[in-house]
């Protein structure tokens, strides 16, 4: 792509355009914002948005690049200063949207280089104006972890000094003016006792770069004077103001453009792979033979349902369904508009609307429709999207897509106090952290102490592509998604976090490795320093449901979703239960967070062994319901969540789903009265071992 790089001077934006290059795109055009003459501040100024500080040498950058440099003064202020950004025309971020517009119109560019590593604020906001001009943002640093970063930089041959020093340990007098590399083991002694960021990403120093690979040219200091703007006696703020400079050129032997290997390759090793001998064969399919059924065939994707609003203002919507038929007439993205209207309606009679919605599953019949019922979607919300979980399964005929969804309100609870509040995350920018969300969705949404998360299939993130090597290493690659979206959500989040896990593979054979993966990586958790706890942390952290369904986004092999509890797991409330019924083993579970804030249940009906003569469903399904009610029970004990989705994923190929649908509801109406769950009945390919019914069930 044309690319034009947002230079403040520092070393990350140099670096990061290193990064775009490495990664095939071309660097047309600089832009930058510089303050005002005339507001007096003309060394630096007071933003959260720009680095300043060195600015009158900017224009030098034009000529070391040999590219056009184009360049705005910063005339606003911050206004905007929450988690969210929407345009004001007064704050400083449009005069970026004015430079970036000018610069598209003049360059043609379809993308733009940005340095951010750690700063949400800055990022949200650059997304923001890409987002408006139908840019990529390009952050190769985001989320780097900072050590590496810095040493990455100094080996790639980036010539940069110190020119802003304001951090417990910097000092002026010594530290102005030296080199990163000269400066690199005393910010990593500093980062280890007093927790300065390396990269100076808590503003704890300010760079400027005289040279790096792509320059042409290199910058001389020729002469510069220490400006103190504040005397702190622990930590002084003061910068290097320059005074004379030039450029040089570097001649023939000019440094050679080398960038570290793409920290988003990922290759198996062999510890992932399990021999052949450790992972089970899946099992054969067993016919089943029901007796007459007492109950009526109803098509279950006619059916809307809502589970009751919790005390912390949570409720589950499912059964919106885009029905679509060519023959009728009506196109693909009318179906999807009608779903969307009749579920708008449905929240609104309950005093809900969509931006309401934090988690989504969508339910495809055929992935080829996808992009255009994506088209749709979009519209549908604002900027921060829910998170989703989007597969394809084995939808009757007819049928375009199924939703269910979570909504969760912000309004006054019941106790008078203000609801949780949601915090969202939906970065955009192509990176090597994790997949970029160029989709309507956020990777991630956080009411209280609850993450739910969108899925994560094995996308490399810097191309978008799917990784290669096959199902072990897309398990792999997958789930490092989801833990560094945890990670990023919260530090000290890690994917013991976890309450519930959902995994779909796209062949009965990914069924074993989806679970060796899931057991290895929990073991491998860094936070448990104890190796003697790690089975009490596998056990009482999210229970795994994987089921194989017919596609996935990307022909992706594997896809993992979770939900995770800011927690202790150590401290989590875990109970398991099994009964026979008819020909049936029915196994019940359940992990309660430590905070009681939410619990997960999974029920579990399996056939116990082929069986010439005929079954009859209406007492397995009344077991299986009566069992899940004393999961139920038990957890209202001391949790106050109500259960608000029961989500049966069951064999197509075993069940009439009208009748599972019928057979299940009734019961559940029977077994909770006024606390019954949203049903979502979801037709697999297949579950593991003999389970003919998988249902998991979130309480909040």
């Amino acid at each position: 792509m044309r690319v034009v790089a947002l230079i403040s001077g520092g070393k990350d934006s140099c670096y990061n355009m290193m990064q775009c290059v490495a990664a095939g795109h071309q660097i047309v055009a600089l832009a930058n914002l510089r303050p005002a003459e005339s507001t007096g501040q003309t060394d630096e100024l007071d933003s959260y948005m720009y680095q300043t500080v060195g600015h009158h040498a900017i224009e030098l950058y034009a000529d070391a690049l040999d590219l056009p440099l184009y360049r705005c003064v910063i005339k606003g202020t911050t206004i905007n200063s929450g988690r969210v950004y929407t345009a004001c025309q007064e704050d400083e971020v449009e005069d970026l949207y004015h430079l970036l517009k000018l610069v598209k119109d003049k360059e043609g560019v379809e993308a733009v280089s940005v340095g951010a590593i750690l700063s949400d604020y800055q990022r949200v906001r650059v997304e923001d104006v890409c987002r408006r001009l139908s840019l990529q943002p390009l952050a190769y640093l985001w989320r780097r972890k900072q050590e590496i970063l810095l040493k990455e930089m100094i080996s790639s041959n980036i010539q940069a000094i110190i020119i802003k020093v304001a951090a417990f340990g910097l000092d002026p007098d010594k530290h102005l003016g030296k080199t990163l590399d000269q400066m690199e083991p005393y910010l990593l002694e500093l980062s280890e006792k007093y927790g300065v960021h390396v990269c100076g990403e808590g503003g704890e120093y300010e760079t400027f770069t005289l040279d790096c690979p792509l320059f042409k040219k290199k910058i001389v200091v020729d002469s510069a004077k220490v400006v103190v703007h504040s005397a702190d006696a622990f930590a002084p703020v003061a910068y290097l103001r320059f005074l004379k400079l030039h450029l040089e050129d570097k001649g023939e032997s000019s440094d050679m453009f080398k960038v570290s290997s793409c920290s988003c390759d990922v290759t198996c090793n062999d510890g992932d792979i399990l021999p052949s001998s450790e992972v089970e064969e899946p099992q054969k399919i067993i016919p089943i033979i029901w007796k007459s059924l007492k109950h009526n065939s109803l098509d279950f994707t006619k059916t809307f349902g809502s589970s009751g609003k919790s005390r912390n203002g949570y409720q589950w919507f499912s059964g919106i369904t885009a029905h679509f038929l060519p023959s009728k007439g009506k196109t693909t993205q009318e179906a999807t508009r009608e779903a969307f209207s009749s579920l708008q309606a449905n929240m609104t009679s309950l005093g809900l609307k969509l931006k309401d919605i934090i988690l989504v599953h969508l339910y495809a019949k055929n992935m080829k429709d996808f992009n255009v019922i994506n088209s749709v979607y979009v519209t549908e919300f604002d900027l921060c999207p829910p998170a989703r979980v989007c597969v394809e399964t084995l939808l009757p005929d007819g049928v375009l897509f199924c939703i269910d969804c979570l909504a969760h309100s912000n309004d006054i609870a019941a106790d008078g106090m203000l609801s949780d509040e949601k915090l969202v995350l939906h970065v955009q920018s192509i990176s090597h952290w994790a997949p970029a969300s160029i989709g309507p969705y956020s990777q991630s949404i956080k009411v209280g102490d609850i993450l739910y998360c969108a899925g994560q299939i094995a996308l490399v993130p810097c191309t978008m592509q799917l990784v290669s090597g096959g199902i072990w290493t897309e398990s792999v690659v997958a789930l490092r998604h989801v833990e560094r979206v945890l990670q990023a959500m919260s530090q000290k989040t890690a994917l013991y976090h976890i309450i519930t896990a959902s995994c779909y593979v796209t062949d009965s054979k990914h069924v074993p490795v989806a679970h060796s993966i899931w057991q290895k990586k929990l073991k491998e958790c860094k936070k448990v320093e104890d190796s003697e706890t790690y089975n009490d942390v596998a056990a009482e952290c999210g229970m795994l449901t994987v089921v194989v369904v017919s596609h996935l986004p990307k022909d992706a092999a594997i896809e993992w979703h979770v939900i995770a509890v800011l927690d202790d797991p150590l401290q989590r409330k875990h109970f398991a239960m099994k009964m026979l019924s008819e020909g049936f083993q029915i196994d019940c579970e359940f992990v309660e967070s430590s905070s009681a804030s939410c619990a997960s249940i999974s029920v579990r009906l399996s056939l116990i062994s082929a069986s010439a003569s005929q079954l009859d469903l209406d007492g397995p399904l009344s077991d299986l319901v009566s069992v899940f009610r004393q999961a139920v029970e038990k957890l209202s004990e001391d949790c106050n969540a109500s259960p608000l989705s029961f989500r049966a994923f069951f064999k197509k190929d075993v069940f009439d789903a009208g009748v599972l649908q019928t057979g299940l509801q009734e019961n559940l109406e029977k077994y909770l009265g006024r606390k019954t769950p949203a049903l979502i009945l979801v037709p697999v390919v297949d579950l593991p071992g003999k389970e003919v019914i998988h249902a998991t069930c979130w309480l909040s």
